[in-house]
């Protein structure tokens, strides 16, 4: 196997197993305010998480940024409910976000978030891949990668689910958003209370 493929390789399962529900809540909800033809956004707004998430893990790995793993696990959760409470909000008052603005915001937020998610793979990266700082530049752009890569195949589901929710099931998109990021506020608020922090 070669390096590449080792590294990317553990980026998409990074994101496609069932360990890393955060990751995928946190997909979901970032997703669903979408429709498919607006792909183009949801692509914009997953990379940016991933640029988020190989900012962090670069800088955690030159030691200019250091966070307690327990800070860090409370921290993705927290994200999760908070992009859910978003389309909860936004939401319960209109059909769509229909502002650039309201883009905007989330691409800013979108990126904070990736920088925080990729805090928490930082210890396991460095554990299990490399010794050298110098020597993970490359690896962490290959397993930036396959996280982008896992990424699409999620988003891609999701809009897929949401259209067919809309078009055969006849959930109304408000519908759809409220009750899906009310189903993943009930499964992240848990996390938020197991939390090692406390």
């Amino acid at each position: 196997m070669s390096d590449f493929q080792l590294y990317f390789e553990t980026g998409l399962w990074h994101v496609l197993n069932k360990g890393a529900l955060d990751h995928i809540l946190f997909l979901i909800v970032l997703t669903l305010p979408y429709a498919f033809k607006e792909w183009r956004k949801v692509l914009l707004l997953v990379t940016l998480f991933t640029i988020g998430h190989t900012m962090s893990l670069i800088l955690s790995v030159f030691g200019i940024i250091k966070i307690n793993t327990v800070v860090t696990e409370f921290l993705i959760p927290l994200t999760i409910l908070a992009t859910a409470f978003y389309n909860i909000i936004i939401y319960r008052k209109k059909q769509s976000r229909g502002n650039e603005n309201s883009v905007n915001f989330i691409a800013i937020v979108t990126l904070f978030f990736g920088i925080i998610h990729g805090l928490g793979f930082f210890s396991f990266f460095k554990i299990h891949f490399f010794e050298a700082p110098e020597d993970s530049l490359v690896p962490v752009l290959e397993f930036s990668l396959g996280i982008e890569a896992a990424q699409v195949v999620v988003i891609i589901a999701v809009l897929l689910l949401s259209a067919i929710a809309e078009q055969f099931f006849r959930v109304s998109r408000r519908d759809w958003i409220l009750v899906i990021s009310s189903f993943v506020t009930g499964v992240v608020v848990p996390m938020i209370i197991d939390s090692e922090i406390w």
